[in-house]
């Protein structure tokens, strides 16, 4: 799937009803981060899970046995590109991003402060790794 560069964001939602519409929740995270605007008109796509690839659908199932699992998924998956802000700095020194319910993302080579857009490649029930690929968007 190829990703255009006027990403502003990538989440994963659900699609509830309420009343006589249908409304995907965009996460706090989002705004407060500068990435979109409360107010503003945005384009939305929306992917679909069931046709996610079989490498996906192992990576939504750590559990491995086929039926889902109770315990939380983490909130990334790999390959999944983020913009994220470092709000601190972990003992070996590198970038810490906290994401959806406290999900840490740890990002070599960045700074407190610093906002970048990142690849996961290395996801873990309690943390993921990401590669900075662009800095201070």
């Amino acid at each position: 799937m190829e990703i255009s560069d006027k990403l502003l964001c990538l989440f994963s939602a659900e699609v509830r009803a309420e009343d006589d519409r249908y409304v995907v929740e965009v996460p706090r995270r989002e705004v407060e981060t500068g990435s979109i605007d409360a107010g503003d008109v945005y384009r939305v796509a929306l992917i679909s899970r069931r046709n996610a690839t079989a490498k996906e659908r192992e990576g939504a199932n750590a559990s491995g046995s086929g039926s889902p699992s109770s315990e939380p998924q983490p909130p990334v998956e790999i390959g999944e590109l983020r913009y994220v802000e470092i709000e601190d700095i972990g003992k070996q020194g590198d970038g810490i991003a906290r994401v959806e319910r406290g999900y840490v993302i740890i990002v070599p080579g960045a700074e407190i402060g610093e906002r970048v857009k990142v690849e996961i490649s290395e996801v873990k029930s309690n943390f993921a790794v990401g590669e900075i690929i662009e800095d201070d968007f």
